[in-house]
Order: C-alpha cells, then sequence, then structure tokens
C-alpha cells in the first residue's frame, strides 16, 4: 500500500493540496507521520478560493502552514470513528468539528465526498470545502 502523499498523488484531484503542502513544507511529514488521518479539500474545492486568495497564501508560509495542518489530525480514523465523535484535535492545534448524520459527515463547514481511502500511514477523507482555523484570516 502507498503512503497518504503517494496515494493523494495517484488520486489525481488533490493537486492543490500537494501544491500548498510542498509550499508550507509538510510533504515530508505527510509522507513519513507514523499515523495521520487528512482531510483532503479536491482541486475543485481551492477553486473556490479566489485566485488573489491563493497567491497570498503561497506568499505566506507561516499561514499557509497553519490551514494545510489544520486538514490533518493525529492517528487513524475512519468513517466508523467519525461517526462517534463531535470534534478532533488537528495538528495545528485546533479543533475541528464532526458532525455525523443520516450517513452523511461533516467537518466544520465541508461535506465529506469519500472516506476512507486508506494508505500505509493513516487515511484520507475528501473534502468539498478548504478549511480554515478560526484565528486565520483568509480574505
Amino acid at each position: 500500500m502507498a503512503n497518504l502523499l503517494e496515494t493523494a498523488k495517484n488520486a489525481g484531484n488533490f493537486k492543490t493540496l500537494i501544491k500548498v503542502a510542498e509550499a508550507a513544507g509538510l510533504l515530508d511529514t505527510i509522507e513519513h507521520a507514523d499515523s495521520l488521518t487528512v482531510f483532503a479539500p479536491t482541486d475543485d474545492a481551492f477553486n473556490k478560493l479566489p485566485q488573489s486568495t491563493l497567491d497570498e497564501l503561497l506568499q505566506d508560509i507561516p499561514k499557509l502552514k497553519r490551514i494545510v495542518a489544520y486538514h490533518a489530525v493525529f492517528g487513524d480514523v475512519r468513517s466508523d470513528d467519525l461517526a462517534q465523535i463531535d470534534e478532533a484535535p488537528t495538528v495545528e492545534g485546533s479543533i475541528l468539528a464532526i458532525e455525523s448524520s443520516d450517513g452523511k459527515v461533516k467537518v466544520n463547514d465541508a461535506n465529506v465526498l469519500q472516506t476512507d481511502i486508506l494508505a500505509d500511514n493513516g487515511v484520507i477523507h475528501v473534502i468539498d470545502e478548504v478549511l480554515v482555523p478560526t484565528m486565520v484570516t483568509v480574505e
């Protein structure tokens, strides 16, 4: 089985996430972490952001690093686990709100489109929005 980074690359719809993770200097962490759960925004999710916002984030590496780290939680959190919890602490240090009802899962305001894409060192859940920690402002 591939690691999280290889799995994301092979999926083909996380090019922007990989680009911003690389710019933030977090690819090595994602690739070599013992066990991470990544709530991965699709390229379409990133396309909802104004291009100027993405450009600004790529120039502000500390802010970008916080945003990327906010999409990951320590441990292997599968869909069965998501149905049982209402929050999850992120690698960034903030808390994600998890809401599960009628077989659908939301993370903050993002819808989980696909769950349990397994990798050697964790799991990916596909989301339709870019998550931003409360203390970080994005135009």
